[in-house]
This record gives structure tokens, sequence and C-alpha cells, in this order.
């Protein structure tokens, strides 16, 4: 495991200006999966998510997420421009990770469902979920429409049945758990 140390970049003012984790997060959001949650302290949700894109624009540190339109946890984004990902590098979150996926905040309470706990972020409104291993708190500073038919023909969708949205957020703070 490599949460044996802590290190924190908030706003920008990093002892370094990498993007922590970079590669380890990714294969563990791809292979094992992660929150992405926005809300506040009265009001959240989180679902789960297996993909992103984390890299460098416009001289800041971004993650880019897809999401859905017809997902809850968009309104929230959308309302308070803030979203946090919270990965775990092991399996212990399996199975809160496969109920996020699979029920919307509409309809049930998703720490009462998963056992899953927010807590305050650092930087931003959005919690994070309790207990995962690497953190990175986003503002978003872009959001574009994403035409999927575009991307691959072959799905043949209805885009207004199956639009998307990517954001862009900028990580305004990242944190290994400590």
């Amino acid at each position: 495991m490599c949460c044996n140390f802590n290190k924190v970049t908030i706003g920008g003012k990093a002892m370094e200006d990498e993007i922590l984790h970079i590669e380890k997060s990714i294969n563990c959001l791809n292979s094992i999966g992660g929150f992405l949650s926005s809300g506040n302290e009265y009001k959240a949700n989180t679902m789960s998510i297996t993909w992103g894109s984390v890299g460098y624009m416009w001289k800041k540190k971004i993650f880019s997420v897809v999401i859905s339109d017809i997902r809850y946890t968009k309104e929230f984004i959308d309302k308070g421009n803030t979203f946090t990902i919270s990965i775990p590098y092991g399996r212990s979150f399996d199975k809160a990770i496969d109920l996020c996926g699979h029920n919307s905040g509409r309809d049930v309470n998703k720490e009462e469902l998963t056992g899953i706990k927010f807590i305050s972020g650092k930087v931003v409104e959005s919690p994070v979920v309790d207990g995962c291993n690497m953190y990175y708190e986003c503002k978003v500073i872009l959001k574009q429409k994403v035409y999927v038919n575009s991307v691959n023909p072959e799905l043949n969708l209805d885009e207004e049945e199956n639009g998307y949205t990517m954001y862009f957020g900028e990580i305004v703070a990242q944190y290994l758990r400590e």
C-alpha cells in the first residue's frame, strides 16, 4: 500500500506541481472503481465510476468525467460546480461501488444503503467518501455537451434520451488518506 505518507496540495500551492498517484489512481479506478460525489453538508449524492481522465490543460491539473444527463449526481454538480473523486486502493468498497452504480439517490439514501460515510472535503463544498485512499477535489471550470453518436455512430443512440455532459474539473486539492 502506498498510503504510508500524506502529501497535500491545495489551491495550486503544492510543494510539487504534480498530480499525485495518477497511474495507481487511474488503474484502481478502471479495475476496482471509485466514487464521484457532489453536494454539500446538507445534501449530497455519490455515484460509482470506473473511468475518468486526469492530466494537464490550460496550465491546470484537470480531472475530466463524462456523466449521463439522467444521473442524479449531475444535478448537484450543475448546482454547486464542484465534485470529488474518492478512490479505494483495495476491494473493501466493492459492494458499495456496485450498489451506488445500480441505485439512484433520488430513490434511496446511499449512505444508509451502502454504509459509506460522507466527510467534508478540505477545499470544495462537495464531500468525499470516508475510508478511501486517494482523493481529488475539483472545481468545474468547463462543461460541454457530448454527442456520443459523433464518437461512435454504431451506437445509434437517441441523443435526447442518452445525452452526456463532460466536466473538466480543476484539481484544487489532492491527498492520500491520513
